[in-house]
């Protein structure tokens, strides 16, 4: 585990040093190290975003430490989220198949414009890209790049796509694309170069909810084709 600076009112956390290699108890670890340091509440604390093998904690640098501790803020944090991490429990139950969160997904027309160049990519029929990708196991790493956007492991190996050279200016609400070794869900318009593969009708981030977005790293998540049909009466 290493602590760096992250700026003047951050740091990031490293608890583990690769993810590749084992993509499911790397996340479990950065989960375990996030649940302790939220369940710690650490004086100065403001916010704790969780990623692939980091936690970055964000502070407030005015409430750290009292004028009396001879301490930079960053060693006194620092040496508060040692303390926390190396008396953590152990790792929590992870959520299982039966508690994944399912997706209804259209793989049909135009929700699917890049679907014929992952076909080609993988060397496999386009009915069968969509057989292997809606019949993965899916797991939320983060969210990002936009509120509520899920960074999805267990996509394939053969279904890994490069993103493209050209990125779309506008991809709507939905869309559930191919990036790399991932796979993800655009929650709402926003541009994009990820590979598109069909589109799902659920509203992935809604401020009116609580909490707003539908996805928290760690989620596990299972894709269902549907039918044109299908989206048309569920989006109504």
């Amino acid at each position: 585990m290493k602590i760096e600076p992250l700026g003047d009112s951050a740091l990031i956390v490293r608890v583990v040093d690769e993810f590749a290699r084992d993509p499911d108890a790397s996340l479990s670890e950065v989960l375990a190290a996030l649940r302790a340091l939220e369940a710690a509440s650490i004086p100065s604390v403001i916010e704790l975003a969780p990623a692939y093998t980091t936690v970055a904690v964000f502070f407030d640098p005015t409430r750290v430490a009292p004028d009396e501790i001879p301490e930079t803020p960053f060693d006194w944090l620092r040496a508060k989220i040692e303390k926390v991490l190396k008396s953590r429990p152990a790792l929590q139950k992870q959520k299982t198949e039966s508690d994944a969160i399912e997706v209804p997904v259209c793989y049909e027309g135009e929700f699917a414009p890049d679907l014929p160049e992952v076909a080609r990519h993988a060397g496999l029929s386009e009915d069968e890209v969509v057989r292997r990708h809606s019949s993965a196991s899916y797991r939320v790493n983060c969210l990002g790049f936009t509120p509520g956007f899920p960074f999805l492991s267990g996509l394939p190996a053969e279904l890994a796509t490069p993103r493209r050279v050209t990125p779309r200016k506008e991809i709507p609400a939905g869309a559930v694309g191919i990036g790399g070794a991932q796979t993800g869900i655009y929650p709402r318009k926003s541009p994009g170069g990820w590979n598109l593969m069909g589109r799902t009708p659920l509203r992935l981030f809604d401020v009116q909810r609580e909490p707003p977005a539908l996805f928290q790293a760690g989620d596990r998540v299972r894709f269902r084709k549907i039918s044109r049909e299908e989206f048309d009466a569920l989006s109504g």
